[in-house]
């Protein structure tokens, strides 16, 4: 299996000199248990299939276009996580990501419990149903073009949430999102309680719009909804 020591040891021949990561160890005392690399691996379009447990990386993590399947456990990232167009199928539980998540296309269908994602989280275009109870992420979630039947309790987005041409019917009581909220085409009906959206609703073509064509009428039904920007039906 091509791993993360095997691509190494290739570019320090390739290029006869040591490879330019950026580690606490050289590369001739690396083990499974001491890999940390201060700052980004940008592996996109590498033949990589695994990575060391333990794996410490100080910012960026672009494993786009890879053969891996999977991620070790104690994998810290203090940038982005980019695994768009992997195989991955599973996140390892506890796992902290300082940046954005990328899983755009991908076969994910689950994320552990307890995921934080210290930036934005996108899952658009992959079979994902559901999202674990206390997900937290600080930027923008997409959920576009997925399979996702529900929301967690108590889901908070620190800027825009994206559920367009989604099979979602229903939204959790007390969801805040910071940003936009688009639920275009999809078969939202009602709206919930506390609903709280710091800029855009989006609602065109739902069966809530259809009912409600007026912003005025949406309004009278839902009296505490709080929309901070514009209501488009």
């Amino acid at each position: 299996m091509y791993n993360l020591f095997k691509f190494i040891e290739d570019k320090r021949s390739e290029y006869r000199v040591p490879f330019k990561l950026k580690l606490l160890y050289k590369p001739e005392s690396i083990t499974n248990e001491e890999l940390d690399v201060k700052g980004g691996l940008y592996l996109s379009n590498k033949p990589i299939q695994s990575l060391p447990n333990n794996l410490k990386v100080g910012g960026d993590l672009d494993l786009s276009n890879t053969s891996i399947q999977s991620l070790p456990n104690g994998l810290e990232v203090e940038g982005y996580l980019n695994l768009n167009k992997t195989s991955i199928q599973s996140l390892p539980n506890g796992l902290e990501v300082g940046g954005n998540l990328y899983l755009s296309n991908t076969p994910i269908q689950s994320l552990p419990n307890g995921l934080k994602v210290r930036g934005g989280l996108y899952l658009n275009d992959t079979p994902i149903q559901s999202l674990p109870n206390g997900l937290e992420v600080k930027f923008s979630l997409d959920l576009s073009r997925t399979k996702i039947q529900s929301l967690p309790n108590g889901l908070k987005v620190g800027s825009s949430l994206y559920l367009y041409n989604t099979p979602i019917q229903s939204l959790p009581n007390g969801l805040e999102v910071g940003g936009n909220l688009d639920l275009r085409n999809t078969s939202i009906q009602s709206l919930p309680n506390g609903l709280k959206v710091g800029d855009n609703l989006f609602l065109s073509n739902t069966p809530l719009a259809k009912k409600y064509t007026t912003v005025e009428q949406l309004k009278a039904k839902y009296p505490d909804l709080i929309v901070k920007g514009e209501i488009y039906l």
